[in-house]
């Protein structure tokens, strides 16, 4: 029912407001005159006006002075009093109805009128000299505490670096952690780089606390020198990712951490792309986390994965989500907090592949659209998002010697290369910063962002490699987990950390950042093909769960319409009590929730039949149906098969088969999951004292 407007006549009167100096002359002489008016026709004693307004002055005097008003505005306050009933206690004497009573009475409205607008005008005087004063006050104070700043660091530089400087301005950080220098170099041929140099020996100069630093950076032009003191080391503290999860985009950048002032930074990568490094132990993982916190934060953009160790830095952003455990309001689904994830070779190349096929036809498809923007850089939105690659270790997959790397590296190479403009970049992290891993002149020359993560390990961190140009960098400058340097191209290398990100923001993202993640434009996605709009169906994604414990088969899941996707079809049964039938239907119901949830098409290459078990018995050779040629593997399931009852593992399975056919670790455990998964072999044992039976030589159960 619609709310009925009030209406109101004539002017709208706030009694609560404060009387102006026509309103208080008007207000004092009315009351005088209806006084006098009433005390002359009931009798009443004129002397008890004049006790009234007696008793006003002193009132208003003495709250005058606990207002700490000045002496004339007391004594004007005072007199309109006095005055006031004065001219009462006559016209109640002698009649206030003449034209003398009358007019005496509107002059002293108008000189009561003037006086208050006079007093008022001087205490907002008063008051504003009085706010300058203090302002002057502090700016003394301040003014004489960065005048001694000043005076300290010309000293101590002097004595340090052998440089006069002349401060021009000084900082202080409005976090509390430290203060800016600005400085004038002398003529000579003086530079920056010189007091950069001497970064340890001035920390240690200043006794500044451990973890803090003065570190020297360009100023304004080649002849000033920006220097940063921090006084406080906020590096020591752990600070969990903001929980603040709002939009964020490519373009405005996206926050990786916190400077030692304090304050975010934030990268930007819509041309560049960057390599962070970290040895075991410093924060990688949580670091890799915080990236794809920011890009599922991001309205822009769209996260491929890759991760060779089982997918391990993707999954928690994937599982949630595809299992049905995280549900928005009205029991909708949610899309999983990356777009693609690849933890085999196979499922990797693929990824590469979709990739350079979506670059080379976003060149072709969009040359109309670059026209109308006059630009050769595609514009990124929502609409056309940018697809960002992080790939796990992928600096070491660049220098690896083994033959599938070398393949895996040649197509990162050529995403890296081919596809800047496009809006397709990679984010790789390494393990140190060696040359090996910054030997490739394409590394170097694009990724501009660089993040350091040294936990005070040593072996491996050579800070020049990975910074070169920057002078200082020292790797007990940094000994905490999650810290380390980082450089962009907006800011020089310095020191930073990392948010902690704990596992259930992970889940509070994803349900944060369904609704805002980007779809594939139509012209990629269709240049994706089949590849990309399978991605999640039940065959690619098994081997997220091949290691699911078991008691996760007795959860319950949320059924009917809204619950989530239902992934019974994957949890670990005994196969005596899968028919192939009943698979075959629960795949199927599982492909029809993909394609319902996530928009995926169906896969014009799908059989159209399911080939009939195979008998039992015999040899089960489903893991070689797509790579009966490929001899490496069949030498493998030969020394499986020859292990005997002792059985082997994959690293002994790898050495017996590198020097011959190049053959990793990691492409043996996945054949060894295909084969136990197909029945083919049996695994015994847990973590590094697993080994693998081949079922002819297992022992019965």
């Amino acid at each position: 029912m619609a709310a009925t407007a009030t209406k109101h006549s004539g002017p709208v009167l706030d009694w609560s407001a404060g009387h102006g100096p026509v309103t208080g002359a008007l207000s004092a002489t009315t009351g005088a005159f209806a006084v006098a008016t009433t005390g002359a026709a009931t009798g009443m004693p004129p002397g008890w006006a004049f006790a009234v307004g007696a008793a006003g002055a002193l009132g208003h005097t003495v709250a005058g002075l606990r207002a700490r008003n000045a002496g004339r505005t007391l004594a004007a306050r005072a007199a309109a009093w006095l005055i006031g009933a004065g001219w009462t206690t006559w016209a109640m004497t002698y009649g206030p109805l003449s034209w003398a009573a009358l007019g005496s009475l509107a002059t002293i409205g108008v000189g009561i009128g003037a006086a208050a607008r006079s007093t008022a005008l001087y205490e907002e005087a008063r008051e504003e000299e009085a706010i300058a004063v203090e302002q002057r006050q502090i700016a003394a104070e301040l003014s004489a505490e960065r005048r001694e700043i000043a005076a300290e660091w010309i000293d101590r530089i002097q004595r340090v670096c052998g440089i006069t400087i002349r401060v021009v301005g000084v900082e202080k950080w409005q976090t509390g952690t430290g203060y800016s220098l600005d400085a004038e170099l002398p003529p000579g041929g003086a530079t920056w780089n010189k007091i950069a140099a001497e970064s340890a020996r001035l920390s240690a100069d200043a006794r500044l606390p451990h973890g803090c630093t003065a570190t020297a950076s360009p100023g304004i032009h080649q002849g000033r020198v920006i220097i940063d003191v921090t006084t406080v080391n906020v590096l020591t503290e752990e600070r969990t990712y903001p929980a603040d999860y709002g939009p964020l985009s490519v373009h405005t950048g996206i926050p990786w951490g916190y400077r030692t002032n304090a304050e975010e930074i934030r990268v930007h990568l819509r041309e560049q792309c960057a390599l962070v490094v970290g040895p075991t132990g410093s924060g990688k993982t949580n670091m890799v986390h915080t990236i794809l916190a920011g890009f599922a934060r991001s309205e822009d953009v769209l996260t491929w994965v890759i991760d060779l160790n089982a997918g391990s830095a993707g999954l928690p952003w994937v599982l949630p989500a595809l299992n049905g455990e995280i549900q928005r309001e009205g029991g909708r689904p949610v899309r999983p907090g990356i777009d693609w994830l690849a933890g085999t070779f196979d499922e990797a190349m693929t990824m590469l592949d979709t990739a350079v096929r979506v670059a080379k036809q976003r060149k072709m498809g969009y040359q109309d659209l670059l026209a109308r923007h006059n630009t050769d850089l595609l514009p990124i939105s929502a609409t056309i998002p940018q697809i960002m690659l992080v790939i796990d270790e992928g600096a070491e997959i660049l220098a690896s010697p083994d033959r599938q790397m070398r393949k895996l590296a040649e197509k990162i190479l050529e995403v890296i290369r081919i596809a800047r403009a496009m809006g397709i970049r990679t984010v790789l992290t390494a393990l140190g910063a060696t040359g090996s891993v910054l030997g490739n002149l394409m590394i170097r020359r694009e990724a501009k962002v660089r993040v350091a993560l040294t936990g005070g390990e040593t072996e491996g961190m050579d800070l020049s490699k990975m910074f070169p140009g920057s002078r200082g960098l020292r790797v007990d400058q940094a000994p905490y987990k999650g810290a380390g340097f980082m450089g962009t191209p907006e800011s020089p290398a310095a020191l930073f950390k990392a948010w902690r990100i704990l596992p259930n923001q992970i889940r509070q993202i994803i349900a944060a950042t369904s609704d805002r993640h980007p779809v594939l434009d139509d012209l990629s996605a269709k240049a994706a093909g089949p590849a990309y709009t399978r991605r999640w169906d039940a065959e690619r994604t098994a081997w997220m769960r091949e290691d699911t414990p078991s008691n996760n088969t007795a959860q319950a899941t949320p059924s009917g319409p809204g619950a989530g996707l239902n992934l019974s079809a994957l949890r670990e049964q005994p196969s005596k009590q899968i028919l192939p039938e009943s698979e075959d239907e629960i795949l199927r119901r599982f492909r029809e929730q993909i394609d319902a949830h996530f928009a995926t098409a169906p896969d014009p290459h799908a059989p159209t039949e399911q080939a009939p078990p195979p008998a039992p018995g015999g040899l089960n050779l489903s893991a070689l149906r797509n790579e009966q040629d490929n001899p490496a593997q069949q030498a493998a399931l030969a020394l499986l098969l020859a292990a005997g009852s002792e059985g082997t593992g994959a690293s002994a399975i790898a050495r017996a088969l590198a020097d011959e056919y190049g053959t990793t670790r990691q492409t043996v455990v996945g054949w060894l999951k295909a084969w136990v998964k197909d029945g083919i072999a049996v695994r015994i044992g847990e973590g590094t004292k697993a080994r693998y039976v081949h079922r002819r030589h297992a022992p019965e159960s």
